[in-house]
């Protein structure tokens, strides 16, 4: 196993097998993976603090098997973060929190390709920072029958007085945040809202939208999930890579940038590789900046 040595913030890391092709159809290194997590570091990290990361990794590339890891690895450096978190079966567990730099390159170093947060912060894990609509195309439709709800679903939560943000799933799917940052709201509050627009829009738009789980009910429809607004459950963070055969990244999207894109038509367009994520960044700063300090109320509805 080939190792170099870093330093990183006055840190030192000990990086393996930098040559090795963790997506191979791409020719993207794992020299790549480090490389694109250091450019992104000042964006990603503060999406990351504070919240308990599932590792997705790959430690033989996204051709082969992976693993999730909700707890921090036992042979973690003294310097990463960590917190008591309670895991699915209610046992408690040690987390770890990617709140710097180093934290980042270490995790990345481990074949983390995919990063794995919560809706809440460990410091208030009944407390959601967000709402979450997980649009997830049945067979028979696509990304940009995506774009289409997640446009009409703008405009539904305008006429709530709430302003949301829509990223790319990095796969084949969108994702629409509402903001909350109120330290009021419960998960049984989000998940209840979320259900009830899913169904007013699953009324509106039935040969385009639904509400039910059961696959069945997906072909040729957009199933709004929204019971991803549960404390068990994690969001792919913004900014991360995702696990397919080339590297594309759950990219933030402006919304008139949605709309072009669902009007030109290509779905192909909506997927971002890490050099033109970093340099949208560099350029336009964080799109999902509004996430972090936000704040709204949820309506009855």
């Amino acid at each position: 196993m080939s190792r170099q040595p870093v330093e990183i913030a006055g840190r030192r890391l000990s990086l393996s097998n930098l040559e090795k092709e963790l997506y191979p159809a791409a020719g993207f290194t794992k020299a790549h993976v480090l490389e694109y997590y250091r450019r992104i570091a000042g964006f990603i990290l503060p999406h990351l603090k504070e919240r308990a990361l599932t590792l997705k990794r790959y430690p033989d590339g996204v051709e082969r098997g992976f693993f999730f890891e909700k707890r921090c690895p036992p042979h973690h450096p003294p310097w990463v973060d960590t917190a008591e978190v309670r895991g699915d079966d209610g046992e408690r567990l040690t987390a770890c929190l990617v709140n710097d730099q180093q934290t980042l390159i270490w995790v990345a170093n481990l074949a983390c390709l995919e990063l794995h947060v919560p809706l809440a912060r460990v410091v208030s894990p009944g407390t959601p920072d967000a709402v979450v609509f997980d649009l997830d195309p049945g067979e028979g439709a696509d990304i940009l029958a995506c774009a289409r709800v997640a446009l009409i679903l703008r405009e539904l939560l305008s006429r709530l007085r709430l302003e949301s943000l829509v990223k790319s799933s990095g796969q084949k799917g969108l994702h629409v945040f509402v903001p909350l940052n109120r330290r009021e709201a419960t998960f049984e509050d989000t998940r209840i809202f979320s259900k009830a627009v899913a169904v007013i829009m699953q009324k509106h738009y039935p040969e385009l939208v639904t509400a039910k789980m059961a696959r069945e009910q997906r072909q040729g429809r957009v199933f709004i999930n929204w019971s991803q607004n549960d404390a068990s459950k994690t969001m792919i963070c913004v900014y991360s890579l995702r696990a397919r055969e080339k590297p594309f990244v759950s990219a933030p999207l402006a919304w008139r940038e949605l709309e072009k894109l669902a009007g030109e038509g290509d779905p192909a367009k909506f997927h971002l590789g890490p050099a033109a994520v970093v340099q949208r960044a560099e350029t336009l700063g964080d799109l999902f900046g509004e996430m972090l300090v936000k704040e709204q109320k949820l309506p009855h509805i």
